[in-house]
Parts: structure tokens; C-alpha cells; sequence
């Protein structure tokens, strides 16, 4: 349900391309609780089924990519592999690094992580943490931004976007020293307020 969008370098060399990447997104990858309820339900992939996806994609020669580079070969025409695929996975919830993390590791492939920042500033339980989000950082994984606190971006003035979109943009860059290029919306939901003030910051 979540969009993202690229931010850096938006020129492009005047090309259109059209590229098929399959990009899967996740959410929780986690045994599924007893009180789990639909919600639960639908965004859990167990640890087993995760490590079938990976995989079939391991044997089917698939490589992964970031949505960086992805948006640099539509814009700019870089390179792909043969048959690239972009795994995303939203919200920063502790799975991620206690079962995701390891199987991405064991088939060399990476992940995009989608970071609510608060919840790591304020070690959130069920959440990673800032060391769990920089360790991963520094194995190759890419850490974007999810807002500060995953709140509705509609109908919201300019003090509020900034602070949920270049906050989370600056804990990001500090704790793992990599500059974010992507914002995921939380649940998909903004409206053409959050669009223009998007436009004008400086990320």
C-alpha cells in the first residue's frame, strides 16, 4: 500500500525507457502471532515462505537492486543486471534484522528498508534499533525514509512535512552515514499539499 518516490539528481537525459523490474515489498517476515488479526495476517510472510522467495529468485538468476539504481537506469540510462529485482521492506519492524537480514546475507542480495526514525529513537519494542539499522547499513543494505512517526500526510501544513520528512532524512544520514534518496508515504496517503512541499525541500 505504501508509495515511494526518489529524491537527488531529478534532470534526466531526455530518454524514455520502460524496464521490467519486479519489486516485492514486505512487511512483517515473522511467525505468525496467535492474536494475529487480519491486518496481521495479510503483511506477515513467514521466515520459511521468505527463504523460498529468495530462494527461487536465487535459482532463477535474479539479482537484487536498490530503488536508486533502478531510477538511474529510467533516468539516466546506468546499467542493470540481466534480471534485476527490487526487494523492499516497510515500517523497520525487528524481523526485518532478526530474519530477513541473515537470508539476504546467505544469497549476497539487499534489500531496501523503509525506517519509521522515531521508532529507533525511542527504541520501540518490536522495532530495530539504531545499532540493528547501522549494521545493516554498513552489510550493503539501504536505509530510506518511512517519516519520523508514520502519520497521515494529508491535510497537514509545511512545519509538520518538513519535520517528518527532513527529520527523518537527517537520523537516517547520521546514525548510518548514508544519504537517503527514496521517502516511502506512509500507507500511500498524501494529497497535492505534501507533493508541492516535497518539491521544495532540499533532499
Amino acid at each position: 500500500d505504501d508509495v515511494a518516490q526518489y529524491y537527488g539528481n531529478n534532470s534526466n537525459d531526455g530518454t524514455l525507457r520502460r524496464i521490467h523490474v519486479p519489486i516485492l515489498m514486505y512487511h512483517y517476515v515473522s511467525p505468525l502471532p496467535q492474536d494475529a488479526d487480519e491486518y496481521r495476517v495479510d503483511l506477515t510472510v513467514t521466515p520459511g515462505a521468505f527463504r523460498a522467495h529468495i530462494q527461487y529468485l536465487y535459482d532463477e538468476g535474479y539479482e537484487t537492486i536498490s530503488l536508486r539504481q533502478l531510477y538511474d537506469a529510467l533516468t539516466f540510462g546506468e546499467a542493470l543486471p540481466a534480471r534485476p529485482v527490487v526487494l523492499t521492506f516497510d515500517d523497520g519492524y525487528i524481523d526485518h534484522y532478526e530474519h530477513a537480514f541473515p537470508i539476504l546475507q546467505e544469497y549476497d542480495f539487499t534489500g531496501t528498508f523503509f525506517i519509521i526514525t522515531e521508532t529507533a529513537d525511542f527504541n520501540t519494542s518490536g522495532h530495530l534499533s539504531w545499532a540493528q539499522i547501522t549494521e545493516m547499513a554498513n552489510a550493503g543494505m539501504r536505509m530510506e525514509s518511512h517519516t519520523k512517526t508514520h502519520l497521515d500526510l494529508r491535510n497537514r501544513d509545511w512545519d509538520f512535512l518538513v519535520h517528518q520528512v527532513m527529520g527523518s532524512f537527517e537520523s537516517l544520514q547520521a546514525h548510518t552515514g548514508q544519504t537517503p534518496s527514496v521517502f516511502c508515504y506512509p500507507a500511500g496517503r498524501y494529497d497535492e499539499v505534501t507533493l508541492e512541499t516535497l518539491a521544495q525541500l532540499p533532499v
